[in-house]
């Protein structure tokens, strides 16, 4: 296993449109423990492949404190949605900031694991909200899109002076 590089935000990459996974192989398998090491060493509770620069429709979540439930999503797709809640979201693409977005409250997401099995899944709370964070970083968009103009631009000011006082 290999730690990867994870892009950071406003990194125009992270805006491109993650493609089907075509077969579950050992370059799947392998970039999946990649990027379970990275999202734990992160520390994070998930991760889209396209925020390590790899453009497919994968995921992984794991939401438990012990790191003992690695999930993984692949062409995971959002059959049904109700109602709407928010939440204060953070994203190891936009390191340090934090913000609420609304999204919906419970979900049934369909997708393939890493046996190449397909799964039907219905989430709420804290594993709903990840999914639909994770599954927008595979269509291109970061959850500081969600949030007003004006705090983007506040937020990528704040994330390039972090950079130029690392140098």
């Amino acid at each position: 296993m290999a730690k990867l590089s994870i892009l950071r935000y406003p990194d125009h990459r992270l805006y491109t449109v993650a493609q089907p996974v075509q077969s579950v192989n050992e370059r799947i398998k392998r970039l999946v423990a990649d990027m379970a090491e990275t999202m734990y060493d992160a520390p994070g509770i998930g991760l889209a492949a396209t925020q390590v620069d790899e453009h497919i429709q994968l995921l992984i979540i794991d939401i438990t404190e012990e790191h003992n439930d690695l999930r993984v999503f692949i062409n995971p797709v959002i059959v049904s949605s109700d109602g709407s809640a928010v939440h204060e979201e953070g994203c190891l693409s936009v390191p340090g900031i934090y913000d609420k977005v609304t999204r919906a409250e419970k979900i049934t997401v369909t997708a393939m694991n890493l046996a190449g099995d397909m799964f039907t899944l219905e989430a709420e709370g804290l594993m709903a909200v990840c999914i639909q964070h994770e599954m927008d970083h595979l269509l291109g968009k970061v959850f500081v899109e969600y949030l007003s103009t004006l705090k983007q631009s506040r937020i990528k000011n704040k994330l390039k002076k972090r950079v130029l006082e690392t140098m």
